[in-house]
C-alpha cells in the first residue's frame, strides 16, 4: 500500500490517509497521537526513503519493539509464575515471543496489507509479519509510552497465549533440539552459512544444515540466527519420528 506522508490530525486527511488510519486504529486499539511513528512502522526498506539523510523504515522500530516486548513479557511471567526460577522464566519468554508466535499474530492482524514496499507481497516470507509486529510495539511505545505498549501486547499476544501449562511442552528452539539429538546419537552436524550477494538493501543469509555430511534442510532469513532456526525447524519435521524416539 503506497500512501503519502501522513499529516497531523489538525490538517484534512486524504481518502487514502483516512483508510490507513481506520485500519491502523483497529490494529492498535486507539487513535494515535503521532502518525509519523506508524508511517515508519509500515515502511519497508525497499522503498529506500530517507528523511534528513536518515533511513525511514521499520528496522529501527523493530529493534526497539523487540526490546520492549521482552521486557513486557518478562514482567508478565514474573507476576504470573511466582515460583518459576530464572531458567523457567527465560524458557517461557522464548516460547511466548518465538518467531512462530509473532508471525502468527502479524498474520491475524493482517499487517502486510498496510506495508509500503517496492517488493511484491508474494515475495515476502513469513517473518515479515513478526517484524512488523515488533515495529508496531516500538511505535506504540514512542506514541503512548510503556503502559500503552503493555496494553497492546496484553491484548494481541498475552491474552492469546496465557495457558502456560500448554506452552511448557512447546518447542521454543528447534536448533537446540537438533543439536541435542545429534550429540546424543553421535552424529556430526554443521550449519553452513553464506551471505547472499544482492542489490537489496537488507542482507539475507542462506544456511544449509548438514548431518553426517548430507544436506538435510535449508533456511533463508535476514539474520544468521533466524536462518539457522528455519533450517533446524525443517530438519526437525523431516526427522521427527527419529527424534521423538530418543
Amino acid at each position: 500500500m503506497n500512501f503519502p506522508f501522513l499529516r497531523n490530525f489538525s490538517n484534512k486527511l486524504t481518502a487514502e490517509e483516512e483508510k490507513f488510519l481506520s485500519a491502523l486504529e483497529k490494529i492498535i486499539g486507539y487513535k494515535p497521537k503521532d502518525l509519523h511513528y506508524f508511517k515508519k512502522a509500515f515502511t519497508h526498506s525497499s522503498v529506500k526513503k530517507e528523511i534528513n539523510g536518515k533511513p525511514f523504515n521499520y528496522e529501527r522500530l523493530e529493534f526497539l519493539g523487540d526490546s520492549f516486548l521482552d521486557a513486557i513479557v518478562s514482567a508478565y511471567l514474573y507476576d504470573k509464575s511466582p515460583t518459576g526460577d530464572e531458567g523457567y522464566l527465560t524458557k517461557m519468554r522464548s516460547k511466548l515471543v518465538s518467531r512462530e508466535n509473532l508471525n502468527k499474530i502479524g498474520k491475524e492482524l493482517n499487517l502486510s496489507s498496510l506495508v509500503n514496499s517496492n517488493v511484491k507481497k508474494k515475495r515476502f516470507g513469513d517473518n515479515i509479519f513478526g517484524n512488523l509486529y515488533e515495529a508496531i510495539v516500538g511505535a506504540v511505545f514512542l506514541d503512548k509510552g510503556y503502559y500503552g505498549a503493555e496494553q497492546f501486547v496484553q491484548r494481541t499476544l498475552l491474552k492469546k497465549y496465557n495457558d502456560l501449562k500448554r506452552l511448557e511442552g512447546k518447542i521454543s528452539s528447534y536448533k537446540s533440539v537438533l543439536i541435542e539429538f545429534c550429540q546424543k546419537n553421535k552424529l556430526q552436524f554443521e550449519f553452513k552459512v553464506k551471505e547472499e550477494k544482492s542489490k537489496e538493501r537488507i542482507k539475507h543469509f542462506s544456511v544449509d544444515l548438514l548431518i553426517n555430511g548430507k544436506i538435510i534442510s535449508k533456511g533463508r532469513a535476514t539474520s544468521i540466527k533466524k536462518a539457522e532456526e528455519i533450517a533446524a525447524k525443517r530438519a526437525y519435521y523431516a526427522l521427527q519420528n527419529e527424534i521423538e524416539k530418543n
